[in-house]
């Protein structure tokens, strides 16, 4: 489960590395960039819930096998990007396939295992998505200063067909999962999804939470590769060495669940987060790497917290579910590029912490008024 989350978001931020170059290469603004990151995000949330009902009727491990197939062709064809235009069409196809790696994955472990077994193996697909995102900006962006990124990005597709290979091999086949072609019968459960006050609130949460991280995470590479800082590409990627924590942190985030359930590990993890942002203002570069390493704590255990808060509450069509929190989640996700990339074009670094720190705060009540509080060993 955590190779599986790691190749799933191999792709997904691997760009915000070598953002400052494109920049330069393309002659684009710093909201063309910041949408390059948002268009496989944009994709993955409107694939999401259409993948998750299309998993339902066919099965889980074909879909995770042949998305991570089809996620290796628009990842070599962005060596080929003649613009920033293109480049962000093939990072739009990119996001296409993930969801059918992601949904179908958290929707796989709901229905093949039971109680802690879940939540453990929830936390260890959280860690590899982390390790994911942490590889994805590391590679290319050390790959860059060796043969250029265009030529990393052919590595990149060759590293996630190898992937495809090791699911096909190691995976096991479902044994609990029960087709579900009919679509009346999803539509349906869509709208019960719908009011449903557990999905509603994850996927608000869940907003919140890619906003936070994909608006830090993107400009704050502009941030460190302007005055005084004028970092490397290959500086910046060791930068994102603070997502590793991740891997370490979530898994601990098990015992937090269990001790004191969703609604208040959220609470905590949120206000951890926002305490990172806040040390980001911090001058010395060694100030702003551990307000990343606080931030990014927060948000990986709010994440891992929120996911297990679905596979438990929710029972009915647990995939579709999954893939409206994702849709919920990534929809954030791209308006954290979006808005962040506007917000850092007027007010540089100081304005875009004020914008994280409001959504962050919009969080905090998301999970104060939202989340029913939930016995802790079902947690």
């Amino acid at each position: 489960m955590g190779l599986i989350g790691m190749f799933a978001f191999l792709q997904v931020y691997s760009v915000q590395a070598i953002l400052p170059v494109l920049i330069t290469d393309f002659s684009a603004t710093e909201v063309q960039a910041g949408m390059v990151v948002g268009a496989t995000i944009l994709a993955i949330a409107i694939m999401s819930p259409f993948l998750g009902m299309l998993s339902d009727a066919v099965g889980r491990k074909v879909f995770i096998v042949g998305a991570l197939l089809f996620l290796a062709i628009p990842t070599a064809l962005i060596a080929q990007s003649p613009s920033i235009g293109w480049m962000g069409i093939w990072r739009f196809l990119q996001g296409f396939s993930v969801p059918g790696i992601t949904v179908v994955t958290i929707a796989y472990i709901g229905e093949e295992f039971e109680g802690r077994a879940v939540t453990e193996l929830m936390s260890f697909y959280v860690s590899g998505s982390v390790l994911g995102g942490f590889m994805g900006r590391f590679l290319l962006g050390h790959l860059h200063e060796l043969i250029g990124w265009r030529a990393g990005y052919y590595v990149m597709a060759a590293m996630t067909l190898l992937g495809a290979l090791w699911v096909t091999k190691m995976l096991p086949a479902s044994r609990q999962f029960v087709a579900n072609p009919n679509f009346r019968s999803a539509i349906q459960t869509l709208g019960e999804h719908l009011v449903n006050r557990y999905v509603v609130t994850a996927c608000l949460l869940g907003a919140c939470v890619l906003f936070s991280l994909v608006g830090c995470f993107t400009f704050i590479n502009l941030h460190l590769a302007d005055t005084p800082y004028e970092l490397s590409t290959g500086a910046l990627a060791n930068i994102f060495a603070v997502y590793l924590l991740g891997v370490i942190i979530t898994p601990l985030s098990t015992t937090l669940l269990r001790r004191f359930g969703s609604a208040r590990t959220v609470r905590v993890a949120v206000v951890v987060s926002m305490l990172g942002v806040l040390l980001t203002l911090v001058a010395p570069l060694w100030g702003v790497v551990i307000g990343l390493a606080v931030m990014s704590s927060g948000v990986f255990i709010t994440q891992s917290a929120t996911i297990s808060y679905i596979a438990v509450n929710v029972k009915k069509g647990r995939s579709l579910a999954s893939g409206l929190y994702y849709m919920g989640y990534y929809a954030g996700g791209t308006l954290g590029a979006w808005l962040g990339g506007i917000t850092y074009a007027r007010g540089q670094w100081s304005l875009t912490v004020c914008l994280l720190l409001f959504v962050q705060i919009l969080a905090l009540l998301v999970a104060s008024i939202g989340m029913i509080k939930t016995k802790s060993h079902a947690a």
